[in-house]
């Protein structure tokens, strides 16, 4: 019987650290969040979205405004093409939800240095699983601030020198 050794993972390396030189998430000046409930209509999530050029928006809860999911807005797009949903529909129907349940999820705040935003967006702490966009909150994981994407930390890195 062969024993079978797993290859150590690889420790992250940021690609534009050079370029961040202690720069954190603020510095990006991410937009305020748009959270919507999940009885707002689908209709609704797509005109926000398109009047304010957002790929990404948070669901929240409507009687505390605890964070529950999200919509992703070409996945949204998808689905009503394919009809699996319509325009009048409520957004829970939709919606990805958070697993909250044994799930840890890595916070990210206006403080977070954009070398660890990076690393999350690769899957750094996250078993590899690359992500797309983060949901920037407060410390106390309380109130979503934001939202930024992998494109926004591109655009921060053209417009640094190196």
């Amino acid at each position: 019987m062969a024993d079978v050794m797993s290859k150590p993972s690889q420790p992250f390396v940021s690609k534009w650290a050079s370029r961040y030189r202690g720069a954190t998430v603020e510095d990006l000046d991410p937009p305020p969040a748009l959270s919507l409930t999940p009885s707002d209509p689908i209709s609704l999530a797509l005109l926000s979205a398109f009047e304010r050029d957002y790929t990404h928006l948070t669901i929240v809860s409507s009687s505390n405004r605890a964070l529950l999911g999200y919509i992703s807005i070409p996945h949204l797009q998808s689905l009503l093409e394919s009809g699996k949903c319509k325009p009048e529909d409520e957004i829970r129907s939709a919606m990805i939800r958070f697993q909250r349940k044994g799930a840890r999820y890595t916070v990210i705040t206006m403080n977070t240095p954009l070398e660890e935003l990076e690393g999350f967006f690769e899957g750094k702490d996250n078993g590899g699983q690359k992500q797309d966009f983060a949901v920037i909150t407060d410390s106390g994981r309380r109130f979503v601030l934001g939202v930024a994407t992998r494109e926004d930390l591109e655009e921060f890195v053209k417009r640094r020198p190196a």
